[in-house]
């Protein structure tokens, strides 16, 4: 969260990007946190948390759709080497969240293998629908984040981790219009 302070203020300090980082992690690596983001290129995880090489496990998927595939991938870095953060960051005006969402309200699939997406996102469109609200692709965009994370930090691998204390499962969402992100679940304390 420091880190995305200085993204947010534009006082970046760039750390681990050099030569040097480059051949100390290229041996091995030890990242402090795996980041489960979407796919949209104003949300990269690495430039928001001013973070550098080594530092980061990042996964991206359409809305932060998960699949064994995903969450295999995000159960490595605390499974294998006791990675002690996992974020699940949403963002702002999502584009896959609100393609499913118009699937969803439409009855009308969408082409491809985009179908798996939206297929991934029903439980957060049935929760937004639940709770209303002024924009409901906010809501299911912040849903997703929250059943996403909740789902992670119980998954019969990860939850024995989070209850010795050993891993924090948080879900975050981030704002296009002004960088910050913002914690929405599973804050460790």
């Amino acid at each position: 969260m420091e880190g995305n302070k200085r993204w947010v203020s534009g006082d970046l300090q760039h750390p681990d990007r050099d030569p040097n980082r480059r051949q100390l992690v290229a041996q091995a690596q030890e990242p402090f946190g795996a980041i489960l983001s979407c796919i949209d290129s104003r949300v990269p995880p690495e430039l928001l948390f001013d973070t550098g090489l080594g530092d980061l496990y990042v996964m991206r998927t359409g809305g932060e759709a998960v699949g064994p595939v995903v969450t295999g991938s995000v159960e490595y870095g605390p499974m294998t080497s006791g990675t002690p953060l996992i974020v699940v960051l949403g963002h702002q005006r999502c584009g896959a969240v609100e393609a499913a969402y118009k699937s969803f309200r439409d009855g009308k699939p969408l082409p491809g293998n985009l179908q798996a997406i939206v297929k991934a996102l029903r439980p957060a469109y049935q929760q937004a629908v639940r709770e209303g609200g002024a924009d409901p692709v906010e809501t299911m965009a912040r849903a997703q984040v929250t059943l996403t994370a909740t789902d992670l930090r119980s998954n019969q691998d990860l939850a024995p981790l989070v209850g010795k204390g050993a891993l924090a499962v948080v879900g975050a969402y981030y704002s296009l219009d002004t960088g910050k992100v913002e914690v929405l679940t599973g804050a460790p304390s």
